[in-house]
């Protein structure tokens, strides 16, 4: 079976009621498209839930990975992932540049590396909003599958 991974973006501020769907979508896309590996933020509502979807739906499937992708150079800003994360990301690339960026630089890294994107936009002036549409595109060309939660 070929590693396939899935990525989430969406809004800080994101409702407990979407928690079904991302549950929901979780389980699908390792059922049906065979996503062994997870990948979510972790400067939001939206980054919570979708952990907390995984990390729940791992109880079923434990052979899942979950990481937390970190924008900022480990060595700058060591962070110990959460309890039920496998691990950490930091893209390659990353270490120049500059910290304003680095969050909107580390989810495009993802978007471009993802077979899958989970997403919930609801504000369209946004950087979740603008990576969705890049990634609209990129599904139209067969490089990802995107889920809108």
């Amino acid at each position: 079976m070929n590693h396939k991974s899935c990525f989430f973006i969406g809004h800080r501020e994101a409702p407990d009621a979407i928690y079904p769907a991302l549950l929901v979508a979780v389980r699908q896309h390792i059922v049906d498209f065979h996503v062994s590996e997870f990948v979510v933020g972790h400067y939001g509502r939206f980054d919570c839930l979708a952990a907390r979807a995984v990390i729940e739906i791992k109880q079923e499937f434990p052979e899942i990975t979950l990481l937390m992708l970190i924008p900022y150079h480990p060595v700058e800003a060591p962070i110990e992932p959460p309890k039920g994360f496998d691990g950490t990301f930091y893209p390659p690339g990353m270490e120049s540049v500059p910290r304003q960026f680095a969050i909107t630089r580390a989810n495009r890294y993802m978007l471009n590396h993802s077979d899958f994107l989970i997403a919930y936009v609801r504000h369209p002036a946004s950087n979740a909003a603008n990576l969705v549409a890049d990634a609209v595109s990129r599904e139209r060309r067969g490089l990802i599958h995107i889920t809108q939660s």
